[in-house]
């Protein structure tokens, strides 16, 4: 199931609908309620893309609550394990302060910038980012051929495309691994 949130929308709906600006602890706090609770009307499995195309400013605390959060329980949680998230919208201030909390918590997540441009955004190492490009430009197939493509062994692929799939990042199918990624 893929599920489309528009953080605007979701704003105006929970806090105010005069402000487009994403700013202040509780307004990221209020936020992320709203989202959680759409998350918790979906089927177990889902893919949700988070849109930022509408908010103004976006301001650290915010992306706290909302962006780190919302990856951070999609990891921890055990109900909610095939939980995929890919975020797309965001301008160069957005990603100012997204960056800096995905790198406070060590997190990544798949960033949708239009016209088939999709990377990983974040903290992520070299290999693991080759990993998933891999698996993205590829369409996915079992450890074993993602390691080939990358010059790799199969003990090494396995643990970053595992490492990969707990962080959110890759979905593990019955046919191997597949990229999280914007779905048409």
């Amino acid at each position: 199931m893929v599920n489309h949130i528009d953080l605007s929308s979701v704003l105006k709906r929970s806090v105010c609908a005069l402000y487009s600006n994403l700013v202040t602890r509780p307004t990221g706090a209020a936020v992320r309620t709203e989202i959680e609770l759409q998350l918790g009307q979906l089927g177990p499995q889902a893919l949700t893309i988070i849109d930022f195309s509408h908010v103004g400013a976006l301001d650290f605390s915010c992306a706290d609550e909302i962006v780190a959060k919302l990856l951070l329980s999609s990891i921890a949680n055990p109900e909610r394990q095939d939980v995929y998230f890919v975020f797309r919208g965001m301008t160069d201030s957005h990603l100012d302060a997204i960056e800096t909390v995905l790198e406070r918590h060590g997190l990544a997540l798949v960033y949708d910038r239009g016209a088939d441009d999709v990377r990983l955004f974040g903290d992520i190492d070299p290999a693991g980012r080759e990993a998933w490009e891999a698996v993205f430009n590829c369409g996915g197939g079992p450890a074993d051929e993602i390691a080939a493509t990358v010059g790799i062994s199969c003990e090494e692929a396995s643990a970053l495309l595992e490492d990969l799939r707990r962080r959110r990042l890759l979905m593990r199918t019955e046919a191997g691994y597949v990229a999280v990624r914007p779905v048409s």
